[in-house]
Protein backbone atom coordinates (compact mmCIF):
# COMPACT_ATOMS: atom_id res chain seq x y z
CA UNK A 1 0.00 0.00 0.00
CA UNK A 2 1.40 3.00 -0.45
CA UNK A 3 1.71 5.98 1.83
CA UNK A 4 -1.16 7.64 -0.12
CA UNK A 5 -3.09 4.90 -0.16
CA UNK A 6 -2.54 4.85 3.37
CA UNK A 7 -3.48 8.78 3.90
CA UNK A 8 -6.84 8.19 2.19
CA UNK A 9 -7.96 4.89 3.93
CA UNK A 10 -6.76 6.73 7.59
CA UNK A 11 -7.56 10.28 6.91
CA UNK A 12 -4.50 11.50 7.89
CA UNK A 13 -3.33 14.76 5.99
CA UNK A 14 -0.37 14.67 3.48
CA UNK A 15 2.77 16.05 4.49
CA UNK A 16 3.33 19.28 3.25
CA UNK A 17 5.86 19.70 0.58
CA UNK A 18 8.54 21.79 1.52
CA UNK A 19 9.00 25.28 -0.54
CA UNK A 20 11.81 25.41 -3.02
CA UNK A 21 12.81 28.21 -0.41
CA UNK A 22 13.17 25.73 2.23
CA UNK A 23 15.32 23.28 0.16
CA UNK A 24 17.67 25.98 -0.84
CA UNK A 25 17.96 26.52 3.08
CA UNK A 26 18.82 23.66 3.99
CA UNK A 27 21.68 22.78 1.23
CA UNK A 28 22.90 26.31 2.65
CA UNK A 29 22.85 25.03 5.85
CA UNK A 30 24.74 21.84 4.96
CA UNK A 31 27.20 23.10 2.80
CA UNK A 32 28.07 26.08 5.51
CA UNK A 33 27.92 23.07 8.81
CA UNK A 34 30.65 21.38 6.34
CA UNK A 35 32.92 24.22 4.94
CA UNK A 36 32.52 26.78 7.13
CA UNK A 37 30.47 30.38 6.45
CA UNK A 38 33.44 31.49 4.57
CA UNK A 39 34.46 28.29 2.54
CA UNK A 40 31.08 28.46 0.77
CA UNK A 41 29.88 30.88 -2.10
CA UNK A 42 26.66 31.89 -3.29
CA UNK A 43 27.19 30.03 -6.17
CA UNK A 44 28.64 27.10 -4.76
CA UNK A 45 24.71 27.52 -3.22
CA UNK A 46 23.45 27.65 -6.03
CA UNK A 47 25.43 25.13 -7.61
CA UNK A 48 24.40 22.39 -4.99
CA UNK A 49 20.93 23.62 -4.86
CA UNK A 50 21.07 23.90 -8.66
CA UNK A 51 19.69 27.26 -9.05
CA UNK A 52 20.83 30.52 -10.72
CA UNK A 53 22.54 33.19 -9.71
CA UNK A 54 19.82 35.38 -10.20
CA UNK A 55 17.03 32.84 -9.05
CA UNK A 56 18.92 32.48 -5.88
CA UNK A 57 18.99 35.86 -4.65
CA UNK A 58 14.80 35.63 -5.50
CA UNK A 59 14.80 33.44 -2.04
CA UNK A 60 17.68 35.01 -0.20
CA UNK A 61 19.45 38.76 -0.42
CA UNK A 62 22.87 36.85 0.53
CA UNK A 63 24.45 34.22 3.12
CA UNK A 64 23.67 36.55 5.74
CA UNK A 65 20.16 35.93 4.85
CA UNK A 66 20.22 32.55 5.09
CA UNK A 67 22.17 31.97 7.94
CA UNK A 68 19.29 34.22 10.06
CA UNK A 69 16.75 32.49 8.12
CA UNK A 70 18.25 29.17 9.35
CA UNK A 71 18.94 30.10 13.26
CA UNK A 72 16.28 32.72 14.38
CA UNK A 73 13.50 30.00 13.88
CA UNK A 74 15.42 27.55 15.70
CA UNK A 75 15.68 29.12 18.57
CA UNK A 76 11.80 30.31 18.35
CA UNK A 77 11.07 26.95 18.11
CA UNK A 78 13.86 25.97 20.99
CA UNK A 79 11.97 28.33 23.36
CA UNK A 80 8.47 27.69 22.26
CA UNK A 81 8.46 23.64 22.49
CA UNK A 82 10.52 24.44 25.91
CA UNK A 83 7.56 26.67 27.36
CA UNK A 84 5.19 23.83 25.70
CA UNK A 85 6.73 21.28 28.06
CA UNK A 86 7.42 22.89 30.97
CA UNK A 87 3.42 23.25 30.63
CA UNK A 88 2.63 20.10 30.66
CA UNK A 89 3.95 19.48 34.44
CA UNK A 90 2.91 22.34 36.78
CA UNK A 91 3.45 20.38 39.58
CA UNK A 92 6.21 17.90 38.51
CA UNK A 93 9.24 19.22 38.12
CA UNK A 94 10.61 15.52 37.69
CA UNK A 95 8.41 15.21 34.94
CA UNK A 96 9.04 18.85 33.00
CA UNK A 97 12.94 17.89 33.18
CA UNK A 98 12.74 14.63 31.46
CA UNK A 99 10.51 16.13 29.20
CA UNK A 100 12.80 19.21 28.22
CA UNK A 101 15.66 16.21 28.12
CA UNK A 102 13.97 14.14 25.51
CA UNK A 103 12.38 17.21 23.06
CA UNK A 104 16.12 18.59 23.04
CA UNK A 105 17.77 15.76 21.87
CA UNK A 106 15.55 14.85 20.27
CA UNK A 107 16.25 18.33 18.36
CA UNK A 108 20.00 17.71 18.39
CA UNK A 109 19.67 14.26 16.93
CA UNK A 110 17.44 16.01 14.06
CA UNK A 111 19.73 18.96 13.26
CA UNK A 112 23.58 18.29 13.68
CA UNK A 113 23.90 20.88 11.45
CA UNK A 114 22.07 23.26 12.67
CA UNK A 115 24.09 23.01 16.05
CA UNK A 116 27.26 23.00 14.26
CA UNK A 117 26.78 25.97 12.10
CA UNK A 118 25.39 27.63 15.34
CA UNK A 119 28.22 26.86 17.47
CA UNK A 120 30.38 28.25 14.41
CA UNK A 121 28.72 30.50 12.67
CA UNK A 122 26.70 32.70 14.80
CA UNK A 123 29.12 36.07 15.16
CA UNK A 124 28.71 36.09 11.19
CA UNK A 125 25.01 37.87 11.79
CA UNK A 126 25.24 41.80 12.16
CA UNK A 127 24.15 42.91 15.64
CA UNK A 128 20.34 43.13 15.13
CA UNK A 129 19.87 39.09 14.41
CA UNK A 130 22.59 38.02 16.56
CA UNK A 131 20.88 39.97 19.94
CA UNK A 132 17.39 38.04 18.59
CA UNK A 133 19.11 35.33 18.50
CA UNK A 134 20.82 35.30 21.95
CA UNK A 135 17.47 37.05 23.48
CA UNK A 136 15.82 33.58 22.46
CA UNK A 137 18.30 31.80 24.08
CA UNK A 138 18.08 33.43 27.00
CA UNK A 139 14.48 32.54 27.15
CA UNK A 140 14.87 28.84 26.66
CA UNK A 141 17.61 28.46 28.97
CA UNK A 142 14.97 30.09 32.14
CA UNK A 143 12.97 27.21 31.34
CA UNK A 144 15.34 24.87 32.20
CA UNK A 145 16.70 27.50 34.82
CA UNK A 146 12.93 27.29 36.60
CA UNK A 147 12.63 23.51 36.43
CA UNK A 148 16.11 23.02 38.10
CA UNK A 149 15.70 25.45 40.83
CA UNK A 150 12.42 23.93 41.88
CA UNK A 151 14.26 20.27 41.83
CA UNK A 152 17.02 20.98 43.41
CA UNK A 153 16.27 23.90 46.60
CA UNK A 154 20.07 23.75 47.09
CA UNK A 155 20.83 25.47 43.78
CA UNK A 156 20.13 28.77 42.81
CA UNK A 157 19.52 30.80 39.74
CA UNK A 158 23.29 31.06 38.73
CA UNK A 159 24.24 27.23 39.30
CA UNK A 160 21.22 26.24 37.29
CA UNK A 161 22.48 28.34 34.64
CA UNK A 162 25.73 26.48 34.85
CA UNK A 163 24.18 23.38 35.00
CA UNK A 164 21.61 23.93 31.83
CA UNK A 165 24.98 25.09 29.79
CA UNK A 166 26.55 21.88 30.75
CA UNK A 167 23.73 19.96 29.76
CA UNK A 168 23.29 21.63 26.26
CA UNK A 169 27.20 20.92 25.73
CA UNK A 170 26.75 17.24 26.68
CA UNK A 171 23.20 17.16 23.95
CA UNK A 172 24.59 19.46 21.03
CA UNK A 173 27.16 17.05 20.89
CA UNK A 174 25.79 15.44 17.95
CA UNK A 175 27.36 17.09 15.03
CA UNK A 176 30.51 15.08 16.45
CA UNK A 177 28.98 11.78 17.05
CA UNK A 178 29.75 9.02 14.12
CA UNK A 179 26.94 6.34 13.20
CA UNK A 180 28.55 3.85 15.16
CA UNK A 181 25.60 3.85 17.12
CA UNK A 182 21.83 3.14 15.90
CA UNK A 183 19.46 6.52 16.29
CA UNK A 184 17.10 5.38 18.82
CA UNK A 185 20.23 4.11 21.31
CA UNK A 186 22.22 7.24 21.04
CA UNK A 187 19.26 9.23 21.95
CA UNK A 188 18.54 7.22 25.09
CA UNK A 189 22.07 7.76 25.75
CA UNK A 190 22.37 11.26 25.46
CA UNK A 191 18.72 11.25 27.93
CA UNK A 192 20.40 9.47 30.50
CA UNK A 193 23.95 11.06 30.18
CA UNK A 194 22.07 14.50 30.42
CA UNK A 195 19.70 13.26 33.69
CA UNK A 196 22.71 12.32 35.49
CA UNK A 197 24.60 15.08 34.85
CA UNK A 198 21.84 18.01 36.11
CA UNK A 199 20.00 15.68 38.60
CA UNK A 200 22.45 12.75 38.93
CA UNK A 201 19.88 10.18 37.90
Amino acid sequence: MTTLDQQQRTGAPAPRRRSRREEILEIAVGLFAARGYHGVSMDDIGSAAGVTGPALYHHFAGKEAMLAAALIPVSEGLLHGGRERVARHPDDAHAALTDLISFHVEFALENPAVIALHLHELDRLPQEPRRQIRRLQRLYVEEWVGVLTALRPGIDAAEARVLAHAAFGLMNSTPFLGGEVDRDRCATLLCEATAIALVGQ
